[in-house]
């Protein structure tokens, strides 16, 4: 099977245009190739961090939202602290808060960031148990209302406060992350695309190499040869290795000089008879 599969081989004969074709097809494909690996690459790269990005920020404005709602709130329970003429509770909207709350810790991933999220639910929970001693408060004449907010009610709120503020800056620090890995996940995506340039260019200097050395060459050998047969009578001499149609046309022009060497030596030697 190997002896035939050898003499097949021998036999085998590419064109010169196929040849080349063949050589210029295969530097094509390498770099269609790395381009479509580059674009799905740079694509699902692009996708996913975008998302988390876009999750990221989704998570900061709710944050956002939940400092927002504490903070208003704090400041209208110290307005009722310090205008006696206000004696009622203001309302806080708690469903939203922990609606945000919620969402926030269905969102986040990590180690760090869950935990986080569940100590703003719990140092949400002091405070507004707190909060709502106000209206007691503000009934009993033995507890003076300002030592109970500096006191017993800021604490709670600075801690609450706290942990959103901490939260909010694990959240921007993970959207710092994310933004490193698209711009690390672009350089990981145009990889492919430098390598294939990389080596498209390399096939195309291997190709100059193959064209120069095996058509060129010969081409330039050939017509010096026959320079030198027309002009110093010089036997046609140049032979190479190769099976394609440059390798025919050595043989043909091998041959026809062959002949006309033969008919001049014909043709002396007739003239040499009369």
């Amino acid at each position: 099977m190997f002896s035939g599969l050898k003499l097949w081989w021998s036999t085998f004969r590419l064109s010169v245009r196929m040849k080349i074709t063949l050589s210029l097809s295969a530097i094509a494909v390498v770099l269609l190739l790395s381009s479509i690996i580059s674009v799905l690459e740079y694509r699902r790269m692009s996708n996913y961090v975008s998302e988390l990005i876009a999750e990221d920020i989704r998570n900061i404005n709710a944050a956002q939202h939940l400092v927002n709602a504490v903070d208003n709130y704090n400041l209208q329970l110290l307005a009722v602290i310090g205008d006696d003429s206000l004696h009622s509770v203001p309302n806080f909207a708690t469903d939203e808060f922990l609606n945000y709350c919620d969402s926030l810790r269905a969102s986040l991933s990590g180690g760090t960031m869950i935990p986080l999220a569940d100590s703003v639910v719990y140092a949400y929970s002091a405070y507004m148990v707190a909060s709502l001693e106000l209206e007691d408060v503000l009934e009993s004449n033995f507890i003076d209302t300002r030592d109970w907010y500096f006191n017993r009610l800021q604490p709670l709120f600075g801690r609450l406060r706290g942990y959103i503020d901490n939260l909010g800056s694990a959240m921007y620090t993970d959207l710092r992350h994310n933004s490193e890995n698209f711009d690390s996940g672009f350089y990981r995506s145009i990889i492919p695309a430098t390598v294939a340039v990389a080596v498209g260019i390399i096939l195309v200097f291997l190709l100059l190499f193959y064209i120069l050395a095996y058509y060129v060459s010969p081409l330039y050998r050939m017509v010096d040869s026959l320079k030198n047969y027309l002009q110093f009578r010089h036997r046609y001499t140049y032979t190479f290795d190769g099976n394609d149609q440059l390798s025919d046309l050595n043989s043909q022009i091998t041959e026809l000089t062959e002949e006309n060497r033969q008919l001049r030596r014909r043709n002396s030697e007739l003239k040499g008879e009369q």
